[in-house]
């Protein structure tokens, strides 16, 4: 079996994130999650991309649902459709209650991220899951927004290439607040634990 392969740029990036946040943190929670709790250490839910169906959509347009934004790209090899396939085993545990959540996939490779190709990618998976491209610009500036990282490998004769990424999944609550962190090998359960929260909350 292939294992994931998680550069060990992006993945200390990410975990050296993820301390500063636990370190930081001090922020008291009502709700008793089970994950990285980061209220008050992310911003808000917010952007302006495209969807994969060619329309243009903003954060507002998620209000309401509990969201999990991931950045990735369809040529990933291995940890996107993994994570992917993950979050859909995460949607079928919730039964009804995923039709209030949202997966947004935010496209980290957008020149070669169509939204055409977005579509066929995200809708193999989860029904609920969009996928968002947009201009480099906005790709960056999102990622950065919630300190992600990304990078684009050399290109092969094929001209073929990789994009390394991280790999968090950020869980914003029905208003867009960020409220707990996520990854490709957190226990299932415990994601549907703390997603059932929020929703049976309308916190």
């Amino acid at each position: 079996m292939k294992h994931p392969r998680v550069p060990r740029l992006a993945l200390f990036l990410w975990a050296l994130a993820c301390c500063l946040l636990l370190a930081g943190c001090q922020h008291h929670e009502a709700l008793p999650f089970k994950l990285t709790r980061i209220s008050g250490h992310m911003p808000d839910l917010q952007f302006r991309l495209t969807d994969d169906n060619g329309k243009t959509v903003t954060a507002d347009d998620y209000r309401g649902k509990v969201v999990l934004l991931y950045f990735g790209y369809t040529h990933c090899p291995d940890v996107c459709p993994l994570t992917l396939a993950h979050l859909h085993v995460v949607m079928q545990q919730l039964g009804k209650q995923a039709d209030d959540v949202r997966i947004l996939f935010v496209s980290v490779d957008p020149t070669r991220d169509t939204p055409q190709a977005l579509h066929e990618y995200v809708r193999a998976f989860d029904k609920h899951t969009v996928g968002l491209t947009g201009s480099a610009g906005a790709i960056e500036a999102l990622t950065k927004r919630y300190r992600a990282a990304f990078s684009r490998e050399p290109s092969g004769k094929d001209g073929n290439y990789e994009v390394s990424h991280s790999s968090a999944i950020y869980v914003f609550d029905r208003d867009g607040h960020a409220r707990v962190l996520s990854t490709p090998i957190t226990p299932q359960a415990d994601l549907v634990h703390d997603l059932k929260l929020l929703l049976d909350s309308g916190d």
